[in-house]
């Protein structure tokens, strides 16, 4: 997903899609909330559903200059509550997978809990 996304910026595309699953539903979700992207949705068609992301520039340049994927299956990245990554100072965000879903790394300080560190976005 990360590096469809990453693609599409680097080809200045509108939109970029994919298929769907729940986890990436979530994260377009938080990248929407942030301001990381304009919208997202979820198109059906028969029995497959696709994630399409409408992808978000300024003045030409896309918002996202860093997406980076930082637990992979291989290398589960988990920190504790007061040990989530800060990015650029807090003017980037991480992407974490709490018992409460994928939330970024404010909220997950401000709510007390840790997870595993899935990216992060800038």
């Amino acid at each position: 997903m990360l590096s469809r996304i990453r693609n599409a910026l680097a080809r200045m595309h509108a939109e970029v899609s994919m298929p769907a699953s729940r986890q990436k539903a979530a994260i377009a979700g938080v990248l929407k909330d942030e301001g990381y992207v304009t919208d997202f949705r979820i198109e059906a068609s028969g029995n497959h559903r696709t994630l399409v992301i409408t992808l978000k520039y300024f003045e030409g340049r896309p918002v996202i200059e860093r997406l980076e994927r930082v637990s992979r299956p291989g290398l589960r990245r988990y920190r504790a509550a007061g040990k989530l990554p800060k990015v650029l100072n807090g003017l980037g965000t991480a992407i974490i997978s709490t018992s409460s879903g994928l939330i970024t790394d404010r909220a997950a300080n401000k709510l007390g809990v840790g997870g595993e560190v899935v990216c992060i976005v800038s």
